[in-house]
């Protein structure tokens, strides 16, 4: 599989892809919890350049082809306990850290400010961002995430389990477990499993980082709420959130779209913790209506 491009970011690297023109404007896409960029489909991508953007999709930190962190002395799990109980002195990173990442990359891309949107945990790094560096988000999209506050968007604890799982080494089962997490996950009306299976295989290829998910949530719940920062956000905003949604309640996109004064709010009855085919064209014109609003 050809490599695609890297940018020191951070004091890491971060691979990337862009799409468009860059005279255009630029949307920034950040993926959530374990999720490589491949997750922004390039169909989806192709919808925001028609509409007028410059796309750029990226690998989380521990993530795809991205720099894997490395924490031999932690145990991961263990941590991840500890930080459930209250204790969140030991993740290695934070969602400020990865914030950081995607701003080194908008330096490397020479892009002052960019139209933010992040699903899921990107939702949270997309927060993060417009909150730490106002000056660098032209627009804030959110999409099936949450404000860190423990009262909203609590995922359904069968679906948290699955989430958590250990992945199996042989690689055809560990394919399958990506599937099925997939599809635990995913709108019922719009789940395709031979899709799913097929980027399961790719990113396979392209490396699959068994401590990624657990750092990442460790991550998530060692960085608090971000209710006062949102609560204090003055730029166009987007919220996007499926009424289905079982991994991060329903709940988490009220509440975001309620702390950010203006924000639109887009509720997708038949959507759950995923980004439907059929429902990308919508999604697309709210979040060009939302960078029109910045303009």
């Amino acid at each position: 599989m050809s490599a695609v491009p890297t940018a020191a970011a951070n004091g890491i690297e971060i691979a990337y892809e862009a799409f468009g023109d860059p005279a255009d404007p630029t949307i920034l896409l950040v993926m959530g919890l374990g999720a490589q960029m491949l997750s922004w489909d390039e169909g989806f991508c192709a919808l925001l350049v028609a509409r007028g953007h410059h796309v750029v999709r990226f690998d989380n930190r521990d993530i795809g082809q991205s720099t894997w962190i490395d924490t031999p002395d932690l145990d991961v799990p263990a941590a991840v306990l500890a930080a459930f109980g209250g204790d969140r002195s030991q993740a290695p990173y934070l969602l400020s850290d990865m914030a950081a990442d995607a701003i080194g990359l908008l330096d490397h891309l020479d892009v002052d400010a960019a139209h933010v949107v992040g699903a899921s945990m990107g939702g949270m790094i997309a927060q993060t961002l417009a909150i730490e560096h106002p000056g660098r988000v032209r627009s804030l999209t959110s999409i099936m995430s949450t404000t860190g506050e423990p009262t909203v968007g609590a995922p359904d604890p069968e679906i948290l389990g699955v989430l958590v799982a250990e992945r199996p080494q042989d690689l055809d089962a560990s394919i399958e477990f990506s599937v099925e997490m997939a599809r635990a996950i995913a709108s019922p009306d719009h789940f395709d499993a031979d899709r799913a299976r097929a980027r399961a295989v790719v990113e396979h290829q392209r490396g699959i980082n068994r401590l990624g998910v657990p750092r990442q949530l460790l991550a998530i719940v060692s960085s608090g709420d971000r209710a006062d920062g949102l609560s204090n956000l003055d730029l166009p905003a987007l919220v996007v959130h499926g009424r289905q949604d079982r991994l991060v309640g329903f709940s988490g996109g009220q509440r975001t779209a309620e702390l950010v004064a203006g924000a639109d709010f887009v509720a997708i009855d038949d959507m759950a913790h995923d980004l439907p085919v059929a429902h990308w064209p919508r999604i697309a014109d709210a979040i060009t209506a939302v960078t029109h609003r910045a303009r």
